[in-house]
C-alpha cells in the first residue's frame, strides 16, 4: 500500500467522526500551540493551589509534594478515561478547556473561602485537584488523536509532548517571577483562567464551521468569562473579604510580595503583623519579646561599634539596639523591601519603631541572609538573627549547622550572635535542636526564655566563640521588661523546658522543620 492511500484510509477514519476531521498545517499548527498555553496554565493552577495549601496549613514541603502527586495521578486518570470519548473531539476539546479555564480561575477563591468559613478544606482541595487535572489529562491524547489523521501518530505525539512540557516550563517561570508579584495569588487564578478560555475562544472561532454544537460552546463560554473577569475585577474586594475571616481583628493592611504575605491588623492600639497567615508580633508586648532578643546579647558584649541585624524588617529590633549610646553602623539584611517599605512608612509601625530604619547609622540591604553572609568580609561586634520560625526549608536553611558557621566566620574575637529559637515549651525540641546544631559552630551557647503574653514562653538562644558573659555591659535605661534582678531567671530551664536528645540541623537534613511542624501540628 501506498504512502498516499495510507494517508488517505487516515483521513476517511478521522472524518467518520463529526468535529474530528483532516486539519490543515496551519489549524494543526494552531491546535498544537494552544497546548503550550494551556498547559501553562494547568501548572499555575497546581503552583497557585500548593502555595496557598502551605500559606494557610504550613508544611510548604507536604502540600507541594502532595499536590503535585494528586495532580499526576488524575492526570492519569483522565488520559485513561479518554479512550471512553469518541466523536464530535474538537467540541469536547474546547469544552475541556473552558471547564479548566473556569475551575482554575475560581480556585484562589474557592480556597480562600473553604478555609476561611468552612472546616473542609482538603475535601474541597482535592475535589479542585481532581476536576482541574482529570481534565487537563484528557488535553493531550484528545490533541493527538485530531492530529493524528494529519501528522501520523509518530509526528503528532512528539509535537504535542515538546510543547506541553515546554508550557511548564513557562509557568514555572512566569508564577514566582511574574505572575504572583504583580498579581497575588488570587488575582493570578483569574487571570490565568480567563487564558485558559482565551484559548478555547481563538479555536471556537477557528473551528466552528467544524464544530457540532458552536452555539453552546460560546454560550458556555461568555458566561465563564463574565465569572472570571468579574472575580479579577473585584479579587481585592473577596480576598479581604475572606481574609477578614482569618483575623480577629480589622484588617489595616495587606499586600502579597513575591516572599510572603505582609497583613497588618488593628483592634484599638493593639497593631499585629502577621507573615504568611503566622503572628510577628502585638503592638502590646512586642517588646517583652524583642527587649531579650536584643539586650542580653547586646549587653554581653565590649564594643557595638558594627552590629549585623538578620530579618527584622519591622525595625523593631533595631529601635532597641538605637537605645545603646555607643552603637555604630548597623546593617539590617531582610529579604523583602516591601517589608521595610511598610516599617518606614505605615504611620502605627512608624510610631512602634520609632522611626529607626530612617536613622542615619541604619543602613538597610534586601537579601537574602545566608547569601549576604557568603559574600560579606566585615567582622561584627553583635549579629542578631530576628527570623521568622522555621516552618519551611527556605528558613529552616537560616537555622542550619552551615548558616551558623558562616555566622561564626563573621563574628569579631568577642562576638554574639543571638537568635530567636521558637518556644522551649510548646516546641521544645525545636528549641534546643537549635541549641544543639548552633553547638557544631560556636564555642559556646546558652539557651534563655522569656514569657511574651502573645507567643507565650519564647526562647532564644546566645552563641560566641569566647565566654558569654551577659553582664559585661549595663543595659540602658527605660526597658520596660528586663530588669537586673530577672536574669539568673532568664537562664533557668524547668524540667518540662530543659535539654533533649535531639539531632543537628543540616541542609541535607532540615529535621528543624519536622520538629517544628510536629509541635504545632500537637497543638492544633
Amino acid at each position: 500500500m501506498s504512502d498516499d492511500a495510507g494517508a488517505g484510509i487516515e483521513g476517511a477514519r478521522a472524518d467518520e467522526a463529526p468535529g474530528s476531521g483532516v486539519l490543515d498545517p496551519v489549524d494543526a499548527r494552531l491546535l498544537v500551540g494552544s497546548l503550550l498555553v494551556v498547559s501553562a496554565c494547568t501548572l499555575v493552577y497546581e503552583l497557585l493551589i500548593s502555595a496557598l495549601s502551605s500559606y494557610f496549613l504550613g508544611s510548604s514541603v507536604l502540600h507541594f509534594s502532595v499536590t503535585i502527586g494528586l495532580f499526576l495521578f488524575f492526570m492519569g486518570v483522565g488520559s485513561w478515561a479518554s479512550r471512553f470519548v469518541e466523536g464530535d473531539l474538537l467540541d469536547r476539546y474546547l469544552l475541556v478547556e473552558i471547564l479548566i479555564g473556569l475551575f482554575g480561575g475560581l480556585a484562589g477563591v474557592v480556597l480562600y473561602a473553604a478555609y476561611s468559613v468552612t472546616e473542609n478544606y482538603y475535601l474541597v482541595a482535592l475535589a479542585l485537584i481532581a476536576a482541574i487535572s482529570i481534565l487537563a489529562g484528557l488535553e493531550i491524547p484528545l490533541v493527538t488523536r485530531l492530529l493524528e489523521g494529519t501528522r501520523g501518530l509518530k509526528h503528532s505525539l512528539s509535537d504535542v509532548l515538546a510543547f506541553d512540557y515546554l508550557g511548564a516550563l513557562v509557568a514555572s517561570l512566569a508564577f514566582p517571577l511574574v505572575l504572583v508579584p504583580w498579581l497575588g495569588l488570587q488575582r493570578t487564578a483569574f487571570a490565568v483562567g480567563l487564558v485558559n478560555l482565551g484559548v478555547a475562544v481563538v479555536l471556537l472561532t477557528r473551528f466552528a464551521p467544524r464544530l457540532v454544537g458552536p452555539t453552546r460552546l460560546k454560550l458556555l463560554s461568555l458566561g465563564v468569562g463574565a465569572t472570571l473577569l468579574a472575580g479579577f475585577l473585584w479579587s481585592s474586594s473577596l480576598t479581604h473579604l475572606f481574609e477578614q475571616y482569618l483575623y480577629q481583628d480589622e484588617i489595616v493592611h495587606a499586600e502579597q510580595t513575591p516572599y510572603q504575605r505582609i497583613v497588618l491588623t488593628q483592634r484599638n492600639r493593639d497593631l499585629r503583623l502577621f507573615l504568611n497567615g503566622s503572628i510577628q508580633f502585638s503592638s502590646i508586648d512586642e517588646y517583652r519579646y524583642h527587649e531579650p532578643l536584643v539586650h542580653l546579647a547586646a549587653g554581653a558584649v565590649a564594643r557595638r561599634e558594627e552590629v549585623l541585624v538578620l530579618g527584622g524588617g519591622d525595625g523593631l529590633a533595631v529601635r532597641e539596639l538605637l537605645r545603646w549610646p555607643d552603637v555604630g553602623r548597623i546593617t539590617l539584611v531582610d529579604l523583602d523591601p516591601a517589608m521595610t517599605r511598610l516599617a518606614r512608612s505605615h504611620a502605627m509601625l512608624r510610631d512602634l519603631n520609632e522611626d529607626a530604619l530612617e536613622d542615619p547609622r541604619v543602613e538597610i540591604v534586601h537579601a537574602d541572609a545566608f547569601e549576604y553572609l557568603e559574600g560579606d568580609s566585615r567582622l561584627y561586634d553583635l549579629v542578631i538573627a530576628d527570623l521568622p520560625d522555621p516552618s519551611t526549608l527556605e528558613l529552616g536553611k537560616l537555622y542550619s549547622a552551615s548558616f551558623y558557621r558562616l555566622v561564626a566566620r563573621r563574628l569579631a574575637a568577642e562576638g554574639v550572635f543571638v537568635t530567636q529559637a521558637s518556644s522551649p515549651y510548646f516546641a521544645r525540641k525545636a528549641f534546643w535542636c537549635v541549641h544543639e546544631t548552633l553547638a557544631e559552630a560556636f564555642e559556646e551557647v546558652r539557651g534563655v526564655q522569656s514569657y511574651v503574653p502573645s507567643f507565650g514562653l519564647w526562647g532564644y538562644q546566645l552563641a560566641s566563640n569566647a565566654p558569654l558573659r551577659p553582664e559585661r555591659s549595663p543595659w540602658p535605661p527605660g526597658l520596660r521588661h528586663l530588669t537586673a534582678e530577672q536574669l539568673p531567671g532568664f537562664w533557668h530551664f524547668a524540667p518540662d523546658t530543659g535539654p533533649l536528645e535531639v539531632d543537628v540541623n543540616r541542609l541535607e537534613n532540615q529535621i528543624l522543620v519536622q520538629y517544628y511542624e510536629e509541635a504545632w501540628d500537637e497543638l492544633q
